[in-house]
């Protein structure tokens, strides 16, 4: 079995209702949604969502202890104009702007949302990955 892979992303939030929401509105489509999980099928993996205040009960932390952790999920494009159309509809879905998109130094164009728990996401093309149909990279 490979290593380099992730067959599960779980995000806590402090409302699920709220979560789920907020993905429907920028145009995810829930796989499984019960009263304390939300999965989202992404092609050979899951993304999730979990209660913040259970997540931190199934680590053995404390809920403060759960925005410790820096890191940014992200999602690429084929071009600049669906970034920005991604990143307008997130906003429009409840999402607060951590930055525009931008040329970057890098060579690609980017910008930067928090969805409603703050987790951030990173809107991107990168015009040295080719994406499929499917939005996979190629």
């Amino acid at each position: 079995m490979t290593m380099n892979r992730v067959t599960l992303i779980t995000l806590g939030v402090k409302d699920l209702t709220r979560a789920c929401a907020y993905y429907d509105a920028i145009g995810w489509i829930p796989e499984t949604v019960l009263e304390n999980v939300a999965f989202y099928d992404m092609g050979g993996a899951k993304f999730g969502f979990f209660p913040l205040d259970m997540l931190a009960a199934e680590q053995g932390r404390p809920v403060e202890d759960l925005s410790n952790g820096a890191m940014t999920l992200a999602q690429n494009f084929n071009s600049r104009l669906e970034v920005d159309a991604q990143f307008a509809t997130a906003l429009a879905a409840g999402a607060t702007k951590v930055t525009d998109p931008v040329e970057t130094a890098w060579g690609g164009y980017s910008g930067y949302v928090a969805d409603p728990d703050g987790h951030i996401w990173e809107f991107a093309h990168n015009p040295f990955w080719t994406l499929d149909e499917e939005g996979h990279i190629a």
